[in-house]
């Protein structure tokens, strides 16, 4: 169903995937357009009990993709380190195959947002943070993203910093 990584020696560990989904600030969301046309956007995320969850308006182009089909990708980029005299990129990034839907329980979606408020404002009293879920809850859509099958790679040469090779 997913293919195999062809450099299996550069491939991360599932802690490592884990540690840069839960480190990461933002990731791109890969979706089927309607005419075969690939639709990707950045987008901020939280990665929470092994799920992502986005929030987003309730409606719009990704809302419509995802009606016609919830099967997605998602990338977060942990590391993007150009080495110019070596003619390269130190890198590692994870990638996630699944389905999303939007959460329409009121219990959900508030747990979700919750972890996403929390992720980006951790210092927020409690109170101000109900009080902007409140403001915008109406307005308000939550998407969870379940992975399927989640792969992370590095670049060969932080491979073989690491004693790996």
């Amino acid at each position: 169903m997913y293919p195999e990584m062809r450099r299996k020696k550069q491939a991360l560990s599932p802690a490592a995937c884990d540690a840069i989904l839960q480190a990461g600030t933002s990731g791109v969301l890969a979706l089927a357009g309607a005419d075969g046309q690939p639709y990707a956007v950045p987008l901020s995320y939280v990665y929470h009990e092994g799920k992502v969850y986005f929030h987003c308006a309730r409606a719009g182009h990704k809302l419509d993709l995802l009606d016609q089909n919830p099967k997605a990708s998602f990338c977060v980029i942990g590391q993007d380190q150009v080495v110019p005299e070596k003619y390269t990129t130190y890198y590692r990034s994870v990638i996630l195959f699944g389905t999303v839907r939007r959460l329409t329980a009121g219990e959900e979606k508030r747990a979700a947002i919750l972890a996403l408020a929390r992720r980006y404002s951790p210092d927020e009293p409690a109170e101000k943070v109900d009080a902007e879920i409140a403001r915008y809850w109406d307005a308000l859509c939550m998407l969870e993203l379940t992975p399927g099958h989640i792969s992370g790679k590095e670049c060969i040469e932080l491979v073989r910093q690491a004693g790996r090779m």
